[in-house]
């Protein structure tokens, strides 16, 4: 087959692969190549590890489906390092099992007032590595360890990424463990079930980082807060950099031993806060960019009022737009072309006439702000007084039973909160509602506010 022909072939494959999974779609697919197309068999050559980890783990099958589609023949699909590509022997130094995102790097991360503070520190850390670095050795370091703590969905996963994959690049040959603490936690159980506990302690006492993600998952597990205490210490006392990261600061996870919460709060403890509005226009862009889309400031606007503060909601928001763009979109050429119009459609708020869609978060919260005088800034942050609780669970409660968002939804708005603490709202407010008759009142009347406001 002449090389022309196969990069033709290689092109359409990729823009199917594209429209067959949306939420995988990324700019960077025109930086992978074609190694070969012969004997049913596609390899496709990646520039770095950790493009190849990526499209193993969530692109596969799409892949697959789309050369098969594209060539008309059974085909089978891998994804190997380029060696030709120079960016590829410089990231060759990520060890074995460490799984980075490709996108998720310091060059990708949005940085703002509500998050300024753990970027910066994990920047600091990643130039440093524990007492990897000249300037690092004999001291310790004021980030060790580093806990960075927010609710989900405000980045906490992306500059956990970010610090390894930009460490990786300075220290050649550093030994990094990145892995979410459930996986901590059934590596430590697998490992008594095998009797090589000797084993797993050898793994994770002798890095020069570990990194562990949302270690709140140790609550209530008692053998395991023992072995991560041993764990902490032993990395601690060599100088080895600890990075974890938590739904809370360590004084707020239950049943977490005292002298756990005490290690957590040696080093630097930083919060990670709702984004503003104008921080999520920014991620709204920077996401879509990476998707190779290219959207209007109205759109981008658009999309960071539509959707709430955790940014896999706008991520979603998004992969709905691509793909309905895509629809109408050819296999060759740039990407589809975005308007406003569209993106309405795509996220359920085409106009049609005069037709009245119902009220939004954005009225409940508004009415409800008003009702009981507070700022939608209170409404969202963490404090959890009296006056600001009860009117934040009226709004979950009111979002739940007059608009058709999902919890998670709901919680976004609100803060970033999950789809737990939302439920947990709606069912303590309509327990007041079918004892306390002013709760009964009170809510009745918001209602009618609600649902009489005017809306265009």
């Amino acid at each position: 087959m002449a090389a022309q022909d196969l990069e033709n072939i290689f092109a359409d494959i990729l823009e199917r692969a594209k429209a067959l999974d949306p939420a995988n779609a990324r700019k960077w697919f025109e930086t992978l190549t074609v190694l070969h197309l012969d004997r049913g068999s596609l390899g496709i050559g990646c520039p770095d590890e950790a493009t190849v980890q990526f499209l193993r783990d969530n692109c596969k099958r799409s892949f697959t489906r789309a050369a098969q589609q594209i060539t008309g023949h059974l085909v089978t699909v891998d994804f190997h390092l380029d060696s030709h590509q120079e960016s590829a022997r410089r990231c060759q130094r990520l060890a074995p099992g460490l799984k980075l995102h490709p996108d998720y790097t310091f060059d990708n991360f949005v940085v703002g007032p509500s998050n300024r503070l753990a970027h910066a520190s994990c920047v600091a850390v990643s130039q440093s590595l524990g007492n990897l670095s000249e300037a690092g050795r004999g001291a310790a370091s004021p980030y060790n360890p580093l806990f960075l703590y927010g609710n989900s969905g405000l980045g906490k996963t992306h500059l956990l990424h970010a610090v390894c994959y930009e460490a990786k690049q300075r220290f050649d040959g550093a030994v990094i463990q990145l892995l979410s603490c459930e996986d901590f936690v059934n590596r430590y159980i697998r490992a008594i079930e095998e009797g090589n506990l000797a084993g797993f302690q050898s793994q994770f006492r002798t890095v020069d980082a570990l990194v562990i993600d949302d270690v709140q998952f140790l609550r209530s597990r008692q053998l395991c807060q023992e072995e991560f205490f041993h764990t902490f210490n032993a990395l601690y006392n060599n100088g080895k950099q600890i990075i974890l990261s938590a739904d809370s600061p360590p004084s707020e996870i239950s049943s977490l031993e005292a002298r756990l919460i005490s290690r957590f709060n040696w080093g630097l403890v930083a919060r990670i806060d709702p984004p503003s509005f104008e921080t999520r226009v920014a991620i709204v862009q920077k996401k879509a960019n990476l998707r190779g889309l290219s959207i209007s400031d109205e759109i981008a606007q658009y999309i960071a009022g539509k959707t709430g503060a955790n940014i896999r909601e706008l991520e979603g928001a998004l992969t709905t737009i691509y793909a309905l763009a895509q629809t109408g979109h050819g296999s060759r050429g740039p990407g589809p072309e975005i308007s406003l119009e569209l993106a309405q459609r795509a996220l359920g708020e085409q106009d049609t006439g005069h037709e009245d869609r119902g009220p939004s978060i954005t009225d409940i919260i508004d009415v409800v702000s008003r009702h009981f005088d507070v700022r939608l800034a209170n409404l969202q942050s963490k404090k959890r007084s009296q006056s600001i609780t009860l009117p934040r669970q009226i709004c979950m409660y009111l979002a739940r039973n007059l608009t058709k968002h999902s919890l998670e939804e709901i919680g976004g708005h609100l803060g970033g909160r999950d789809h737990t603490t939302v439920m947990h709202a709606c069912s303590k407010i309509e327990q007041a509602k079918e004892t306390d008759p002013q709760m009964h009142a009170l809510l009745s009347e918001l209602t009618r506010q609600i649902t009489q406001t005017p809306r265009i």
